[in-house]
């Protein structure tokens, strides 16, 4: 056996896993014709082996994350301050809806893993009619909460079945009050990663809870600097086969809502280079720059159409290229960060295994010179030993 201090550390993605002990770290490729278990035992067995299940620690990122629509009575504060709150909980916002024009929005036709309904500070009541309603059961939806005034929670608990009801979001001084909704929708993210058949087959290899991969990133932030060589203000990507993650300092925000945390998070469900890969490549399509910039990289789109690693590559840059645009003015999204600002992005995740930094630095100046007309460019910073989602597990 192992000495007791030791750890293992586990990683199960969508495309690959990792694991990591003390001295060493292997990564591989999933097999999707085996259950996740048998997989990494095949591969690792003589790895995990030796370990109790008190010290082995699985993080994952399989279920690319939940959905959610947000319902609000304002754009400048209900739909604002959930939406927030749902970004930085690593949850897929489909769409916001406002209540008044409720009835001029479509209904979604995918399935809506939980649906945010919020509005009014706690004097205020009858914020809410049948139209609600009449929408909700249209809708295809696993959960509901409820986060507004305190005065409508009876009627709204009364009309929407299984409905949660968390404190308001939102307090008589109309500031944002984050804790209970997060809370909420970080236990559900828990809940959907755990309710998988395969990851639950995990539990027989660990006694401790599995966490998200995003979570147990974004809670190493803080302490970056005792790993990792970076440059702040810094931005952190981790490039996946289902997802992209960014981590971005509070401070890089235009318009900042005031929270406890000091790093946010947003998930981009459809940009992936495995799992997500079409999606990928139909971003990448419909954005006006890519051409050139494939062509900056020597290929063209015919690169869309090989199975080879030099297309993977490509692809990898493409989506460094496309979350920056997203995060800048040159997509209007949710969050446009100062990018004038940072000195540093760092790069983590399987993509600092593909990319050299030189290539990954090729696209962060073609990003500044074509989208931000600038000669500013960001040091690239390669965490190719992982030592952010490992230091992530043990802070």
């Amino acid at each position: 056996m192992v000495s007791q201090a030791e750890k293992l550390l586990i990683d199960v993605g969508s495309t690959y896993f990792k694991v990591c002990t003390p001295t060493s770290i292997e990564q591989h490729f999933r097999d999707f014709n085996q259950d996740i278990l048998d997989d990494l035992m095949s591969k690792c067995g003589d790895t995990i082996s030796p370990f109790d299940k008190q010290d082995v620690h699985i993080c994952s990122s399989a279920n690319g994350g939940l959905s959610t629509l947000i319902i609000g009575i304002t754009n400048s504060f209900s739909l604002k301050y959930a939406t927030n709150i749902a970004f930085n909980s690593g949850i897929n916002i489909i769409d916001t809806i406002l209540f008044q024009n409720i009835e001029d929005y479509s209904v979604p036709s995918d399935l809506i893993d939980v649906v945010i309904v919020v509005g009014g500070v706690d004097s205020h009541s009858n914020l809410y009619s049948e139209k609600i309603f009449s929408y909700l059961d249209q809708l295809n939806y696993s959960n509901a909460v409820f986060v507004g005034s305190t005065q409508d929670s009876q009627s709204m608990r009364d009309n929407i079945e299984n409905l949660v009801v968390l404190s308001n979001i939102i307090d008589d001084k109309l500031h944002i009050v984050e804790e209970h909704l997060k809370d909420y929708l970080t236990n559900l993210y828990q809940q959907d990663i755990e309710g998988k058949e395969e990851i639950k087959h995990l539990y027989e290899i660990t006694s401790n809870q599995i966490l998200s991969t995003p979570y147990v990133v974004n809670r190493a932030l803080p302490h970056i600097e005792t790993r990792v060589s970076v440059a702040n203000p810094f931005i952190l990507l981790d490039i996946g086969g289902a997802t992209t993650d960014i981590h971005y300092s509070k401070d890089l925000v235009d318009e900042n809502i005031v929270t406890e945390n000091e790093y946010d998070r947003l998930v981009f469900k459809r940009l992936g280079v495995y799992k997500s890969r079409q999606s990928l490549i139909l971003a990448a399509q419909s954005n006006e720059f890519v051409y050139e910039l494939l062509l900056h990289l020597g290929v063209t789109e015919n690169i869309y159409n090989e199975q080879t690693d030099k297309a993977t590559k490509i692809l990898m840059q493409l989506a460094i290229f496309l979350v920056l645009c997203k995060m800048s003015h040159y997509r209007q999204s949710y969050v446009n960060l100062r990018l004038l600002q940072i000195n540093s992005i760092v790069l983590t995740g399987g993509i600092t295994k593909v990319l050299s930094q030189d290539e990954v630095e090729t696209i962060i100046a073609f990003f500044y010179r074509k989208i931000l007309s600038s000669g500013h460019n960001p040091v690239a910073v390669m965490d190719s030993n992982y030592d952010i989602w490992t230091l992530g597990t043990k802070v």
